[in-house]
């Protein structure tokens, strides 16, 4: 079956759906970066007392105690699944651009990857390996850019006016 360049050749109410999709999927993706930014001021030490706590910090203006296990465990198991469902649709929806294979690959592989390392990381970070918190941002700032791309390709091959 041939996927690539069917995008474009969809009708008028399915490019409709997959819009509004994507509007939807971004703005809760992009809220979700909002609360993290909240919470870990969007640096090294914030992740670290995100999910290790600051109680010996004692110029700290809000304290934050380790997060239990329990709620460690939960939170990655929520965050992997939800989003890997996330960008197997969104690479699903790649597979009917007009993309050079590499980067069609490129872009579908890396936020699962990133997905992994970003949250699998938060989990090791928290078990004691503390400098897995640069590896948490790294990943994590490659699987924003990474969706971000994805979605700016698919939103412009589907307004994009056909010959």
């Amino acid at each position: 079956m041939q996927l690539e360049g069917q995008l474009k050749n969809l009708s008028k109410s399915a490019k409709l759906l997959v819009f509004c999709f994507l509007i939807t999927l971004s703005f809760g993706f992009y809220t979700g970066l909002i609360f993290v930014n909240e919470n870990t001021h969007s640096t090294f030490n914030g992740i670290e007392e995100q999910y290790l706590g600051n109680e010996a910090d004692e110029q700290a203006t809000e304290m934050k105690f380790k997060k239990p296990e329990k709620e460690i465990i939960t939170m990655v198991h929520n965050h992997v699944l939800s989003m890997s469902v996330i960008f197997f649709l969104l690479g699903g929806l790649l597979l009917l651009t007009n993309l050079s294979p590499l980067l069609k690959k490129i872009l579908i592989v890396e936020p699962f990857i990133s997905l992994l390392l970003t949250f699998g990381g938060i989990w090791i970070m928290w078990s004691g390996v503390y400098w897995f918190k640069y590896v948490v941002m790294f990943s994590g700032t490659l699987m924003t850019a990474t969706f971000t791309t994805s979605v700016l390709i698919i939103v412009f091959q589907l307004v994009r006016k056909t010959n």
